[in-house]
């Protein structure tokens, strides 16, 4: 899965595709193509940053990012595409557009939400985020990491199969440097064979987050590259499904590289 984000504050690429001037729809295009010659599976799109600190946008600038880049894609690719929102009219509009899978940092926890996403008939991602971007990094505590991040993926899609999602297009996702500080996300991180062994496929998105900075000491997200591809071949040994990368060539040939010496299909 390709990271598209069209934010002006993301993390590692927020004014790379959208500032205050607009959507830079060719330098967008440019990207997606670079990602498609590559071997993209999957493009996510984002509208609202999720990083730590991060404040939440109104729903008309959400709408004004992201339902633009989705025409756009859907035009001139055949790849499906990923929208990452928690907004109940977002998905609508995306959904009418012909986005292929919602991915909702807040589990569809808003009000509407998990109505709108079982409306839709479309994939859905979960992922387990304790508290909202702008404080889920003050002192995040747990008792067990494993067993409560575990038991609150099962709930929330038990809910969203309550809510008439289809068991078999629900993933989940530990929500790596979501309210997590570096020991429970390599703790996290240990226990992926025994969250992937679950019902539902496993999601992993690691890619330049602050954790592969705080192990290898690179402070600028871009220099984390060789860490998030670590860490992607990683969590593709240990058993998830879908990894969430800026990085898509380097993610594959690392990945093809792994796959040729174990002797496997790719």
């Amino acid at each position: 899965m390709g990271i598209v984000n069209v934010t002006p504050d993301s993390f590692s690429d927020g004014g790379k595709f959208y500032s205050s001037s607009g959507l830079h729809s060719s330098e967008l295009l440019q990207s997606a193509e670079r990602m498609a010659v590559e071997g993209v599976d999957i493009f996510d799109v984002g509208g609202e940053s999720t990083r730590p600190g991060a404040l939440a946008v109104t729903t008309a600038e959400e709408l004004a990012r992201v339902v633009p880049v989705v025409k756009l894609l859907k035009q001139h690719f055949s790849i499906p595409v990923s929208v990452d929102t928690s907004n109940p009219e977002v998905m609508r509009a995306v959904c009418d557009e012909g986005a292929d899978m919602i991915n909702d940092v807040r589990s569809f926890s808003r009000p509407g939400a998990l109505a709108e996403a079982a409306r839709t008939r479309l994939p859905v991602c979960i992922m387990h985020m304790p508290a909202e971007p702008g404080v889920m990094q003050d002192n995040p505590c747990y008792t067990d990491v494993v067993r409560e991040v575990g038991g609150y993926l099962r709930l929330r899609a038990q809910q969203c199969i309550d809510a008439g999602i289809a068991k078999e297009n629900i993933f989940v996702d530990p929500g790596f440097g979501f309210g997590k500080n570096l020991q429970h996300n390599l703790t996290l991180f240990r226990a992926l064979p025994v969250l992937a062994q679950g019902e539902f496929p496993l999601f992993v998105g690691v890619s330049r987050k602050r954790m592969v900075g705080e192990i290898t000491g690179k402070k600028e997200a871009a220099r984390r590259v060789s860490g998030s591809v670590a860490l992607a071949l990683l969590a593709v040994r240990m058993g998830a499904k879908i990894i969430r990368v800026h990085d898509v060539a380097e993610t594959l040939d690392a990945m093809k590289i792994l796959y040729a010496v174990e002797g496997s299909s790719f």
